[in-house]
């Protein structure tokens, strides 16, 4: 694979930084393309001096013709992430994901660039997967008079008890709930069709919660663990939301870097026209609660506070199956839970952002 070149589109994020280190570390040339928002980026990035890299923004068609030059295959990680602030967020989540990603794809098929590897996400399920008395349930979305009450839970409309959450595999119902769902399915929608009209190869994978060392800190669309890690920054207590009881799998970001990494080589042997989706979580279980307290223990830090609040965009219980990708890949994950939390309770965080 030394011969060949990988373009990784928002490589200079917490994500895409480590794919880049992964990738040249097992021979590839890199080239990182990144915007560098300042929402995003609280300072100037630590960019490996391995890889090229080329300040761009894929929502500009006039940048992407010179980053597909002599590319091999695109590893697709920019995109505006997180639940957002409010619905005020919509026209920059669809302008940096959904337009973005068809003006990258545009650009590709001029090229003839036919390899890509897109980045997707949990949150096109909605809700998770649940067994009733009679079998595989689909709840709605909770209701806020629920949740204003503490009912949490998705319950058995015949029998009034909790559902049973079980793990979600890629042929579950897709049911994005909050605008970045929506645009994260989108995205997956349009890798589809210009695999299907070009002859490309592509895959998405769909992460589950991702958190390691050089996430960003103090953003609101930081995930979960960023918002752990950077109150304990503070002297803070973790504030966890609801009853801390969310389940959830929580994968480290170097397993999702060699995840990126199999998907990228396993396109090489791809039918033309190909896609396929794939979760990429670590397997086992553990709710935000426990996150929490792990990264309080580890951190020498304040115990975490349950707060009962809510975000109505969220999703009660949501955990991946992988299976598919361990055995149509080979891919495993690497970290455990107790050796993630340990490293990532006292590892550097990004610089803190600012306003946009």
């Amino acid at each position: 694979m030394s011969a060949q070149r990988l373009l990784v589109t928002g490589g200079a994020g917490f994500i895409g930084d480590a794919i880049v280190r992964t990738a040249l570390d097992r021979g590839w040339t890199v080239r990182v393309a990144d915007s560098l928002r300042s929402d995003v980026h609280g300072g100037p990035p630590s960019l490996d001096p391995r890889a090229e890299f080329v300040r761009a923004d894929v929502t500009n068609p006039s940048d992407v013709p010179a980053l597909l030059e002599d590319v091999d295959v695109v590893c697709h990680q920019a995109a505006k992430v997180g639940l957002g602030v409010d619905f005020s967020d919509a026209p920059d989540y669809v302008a940096s994901n959904d337009l973005g990603t068809a003006v990258l794809l545009a650009g590709m098929a001029t090229a003839g660039t036919s390899r890509l590897v897109l980045a997707s996400s949990m949150v096109v399920y909605g809700e998770g997967s649940y067994r009733g008395p009679a079998g595989p349930v689909r709840p709605a979305p909770r209701r806020a008079a629920d949740l204003d009450a503490g009912r949490f839970d998705p319950i058995d409309e015949a029998t009034g008890e909790p559902l049973e959450p079980v793990l979600i595999p890629e042929d579950a119902p897709l049911d994005p709930r909050n605008v970045y769902a929506i645009t994260k399915l989108t995205q997956e929608h349009l890798a589809t069709s210009w695999a299907r009209s070009t002859g490309g190869r592509a895959i998405a994978l769909r992460y589950h919660n991702v958190y390691g060392p050089g996430m960003p800190q103090n953003t609101p669309y930081a995930g979960v663990a960023s918002l752990f890690r950077s109150a304990l920054e503070r002297g803070e207590a973790p504030r966890v939301f609801e009853d801390g009881r969310q389940r959830r799998d929580f994968v480290h970001v170097r397993d999702i870097a060699s995840a990126n990494l199999a998907a990228i080589e396993h396109t090489f042997g791809a039918e033309p026209g190909w896609f396929r989706a794939y979760n990429v979580g670590s397997g086992v279980v553990h709710t935000i609660g426990e996150m929490a307290e792990a990264l309080s223990t580890h951190a020498g830090g304040p115990s975490p506070v349950v707060t009962g609040e809510y975000r109505l965009g969220d999703v009660r219980h949501i955990t991946a199956s992988s299976e598919r990708l361990r055995t149509e890949l080979g891919w495993e994950p690497a970290m455990s839970f107790d050796e993630g939390m340990r490293e990532f309770a006292t590892a550097p965080l990004r610089a803190a952002v600012r306003d946009r």
